[in-house]
């Protein structure tokens, strides 16, 4: 398959003042290829959301760069750049409450995009809103009424219509179950990789729950207080973890189905992840690492390919 995006050596720092800032994404390169999700994982405040949302503009680039179809994306979008990028690129945000504007009915929120991109006329635009909202499971009745007036698990169904109706090729997935109950997670899971048979997209899935990731993803990217520390085909990392901040993160993941044979008893994390604002020299998993030796805490390991399956790892024992 093409490679769709490049990704290479991106940063992206905020600034406190004095000196001081937040290493939210610090040196990160990867690819992904036409019609390939790949999934992203990671304790809360490892900077997956910010990472999704610097590659499509919605942060300014600190430094490195990001090629859509060997083209280069800016560090800084203007609006221009928004205009022209949304309809190659969109993003399924992670609260179905606060990413839908509560003055718009469903229908205004799902033609908009047609309708700031010239692409049809209002009553056309209205109509493939309605056929899209049929496309995620609503009904075509619910234009008129507004984002209050539906559950959840319908308002996500609802930014996944809002996303896709520009049929775009990548399609960034902040957490988009994790604000939902579980009997409806996996509803909204299933709908996702239908859409990707269908259409043909590209993603990049960000989740907490490993179990999901495996199930919808070609390959799993593993992150860990701003930097990638492990790579490779989804169920090679799921079931044979390297790293040992992979092991020890699926490890705290419960097995879905007690009675299979890969099945796994559940082990916390410990420890406390360090402040992105002091960043540890060295390797940043080394003051959690079961396995740490001098070198972690003095060099930091670079991300490299391990495997001939296309592991990469960024660990000292490798």
């Amino acid at each position: 398959m093409a490679e769709l995006l490049r990704v290479d050596k991106l940063t992206r720092y905020f600034e406190l003042g004095g000196g001081r800032r937040v290493h939210a994404v610090d040196d990160i390169s990867f690819r992904i290829h036409e019609r390939e999700v790949l999934g992203l994982v990671g304790e809360s405040g490892s900077g997956k959301s910010t990472l999704g949302k610097t590659l499509l503009g919605l942060h300014d680039k600190t430094a490195g760069s990001v090629q859509y179809r060997g083209d280069a994306l800016p560090a800084r979008y203007r609006a221009a750049d928004f205009r022209q990028l949304s309809r190659r690129m969109q993003m399924i945000f992670q609260d179905p409450y606060s990413s839908l504007n509560p003055r718009m009915t469903v229908g205004e929120i799902l033609a908009e995009g047609l309708l700031l991109h010239r692409l049809m006329s209002s009553p056309q635009a209205r109509d493939k809103a309605a056929q899209w909202l049929e496309r995620v499971g609503l009904h075509a009745d619910h234009l008129s009424r507004y984002p209050h007036e539906f559950s959840g698990g319908q308002r996500q169904r609802i930014g996944i219509a809002r996303a896709l109706i520009l049929e775009p090729e990548f399609v960034v997935c902040d957490e988009p179950i994790s604000a939902l109950d579980v009997s409806v997670q996996a509803q909204v899971v299933n709908l996702l990789s239908e859409l990707k048979q269908t259409m043909g997209l590209t993603m990049l899935f960000i989740a907490h729950d490993l179990s999901m990731v495996r199930y919808v993803s070609d390959r799993m990217a593993v992150m860990y207080l701003g930097a990638l520390v492990e790579i490779g085909p989804v169920n090679k990392v799921y079931f044979e973890p390297l790293h040992p901040y992979t092991q020890i993160l699926i490890a705290s993941n419960p097995e879905p189905d007690p009675q299979s044979e890969r099945a796994r008893l559940s082990t916390p994390i410990t420890g406390e992840i360090p402040s992105p604002v002091n960043v540890p020299a060295g390797c940043r998993f080394a003051s959690r690492c079961p396995r740490a030796m001098d070198v972690c805490r003095q060099q930091t390991p670079v991300l490299k390919t391990v495997q001939d399956d296309g592991r990469l790892v960024a660990c000292h024992l490798y």
